[in-house]
């Protein structure tokens, strides 16, 4: 199955980020992707955290929910939709919300939605962040399956970006059965180029896995910085493509060969014994 990681450089206008996000859909697209996972704040990266606040949707309604349902029925692609502001009621709009990846199928559905379950703080004396002020945390792991044109049945599991740090969530995944883990991101860019890749690939290792990781990467016009470095990992751990910098449509081919050879060859799930 032929996958894609977008990485995005968003900035604090929803129109133009979703403008760009079908943009770079459509490169996909035409490339033969299947599914295609969108970063984290896709939709926005605000000059401020409260910023999500105004364009928070109620679960199953609304411009970026339309967005994406129409960009995969066009598109004919599974989406999975970064992450968006959704309120925590259907007719809130309150000072707290969901970071909420939403799964399309190429009929437009939305088959899964995981709320991010770890928030984000860090403090180093220079940056500052805190996503508790603004986020709710969620509580549940979310799984959807992917029939690919070539008739091979995957599973997937949803993270969203601080969640990598937290391996009992992808060891979770594993017992489920999952072959594929998704984790779009907007990682700073000094946590990222400590950590992204180590942990990414450790992941994949860990639980002898795909993982396929879209990230914001660049500078944002609120001044930000991010990592970057969208890329899509084996489940021996060895980085199949990757994009540094700036907006790009990061492509590689996931071979169920390859995943059934090293769950075979080393079989470390069937060797737990916590």
């Amino acid at each position: 199955m032929k996958v894609a990681a977008i990485q995005m450089v968003s900035g604090s206008d929803l129109g133009t980020n979703l403008l760009h996000a079908k943009t770079l859909l459509a490169q996909a697209a035409k490339a033969g992707v299947e599914l295609a996972v969108l970063p984290e704040y896709f939709c926005l990266l605000g000059n401020k955290d409260t910023d999500k606040l105004t364009i928070q949707e109620p679960y199953g309604a609304g411009p970026i929910q339309q967005f994406l349902s129409a960009a995969a029925r066009e598109l004919r692609l599974w989406i999975v939709g970064g992450s968006l502001p959704l309120a925590l009621a259907p007719e809130a709009s309150g000072a707290q919300v969901y970071n909420s990846c939403l799964v399309y199928s190429p009929d437009g559905v939305c088959v899964a939605r995981y709320d991010k379950i770890h928030l984000f703080r860090f403090d180093n004396g220079h940056e500052r962040y805190d996503e508790s002020r603004v986020l709710l945390k969620g509580a549940l792991p979310a799984t959807f399956e992917v029939t690919s044109r070539a008739g091979q049945r995957w599973r997937l599991g949803l993270s969203i970006c601080y969640d990598l740090r937290f391996p009992e969530l992808y060891r979770s995944y594993a017992q489920a059965g999952v072959d594929v883990l998704l984790v779009p991101s907007a990682f700073t860019r000094t946590t990222g180029q400590a950590h992204w890749e180590v942990l990414l690939r450790a992941r994949a290792i860990e639980n002898l896995a795909f993982v396929v990781a879209a990230a914001q990467g660049g500078t944002h016009d609120n001044g930000r910085r991010t990592w970057g470095h969208s890329m899509l990992v084996d489940p021996w751990g060895e980085i199949l493509a990757q994009r540094p910098e700036l907006e790009g449509v990061v492509l590689a081919e996931l071979d169920p060969v390859l995943l059934t050879q090293c769950r075979t060859r080393l079989p470390a799930l069937e060797h737990r014994t916590l």
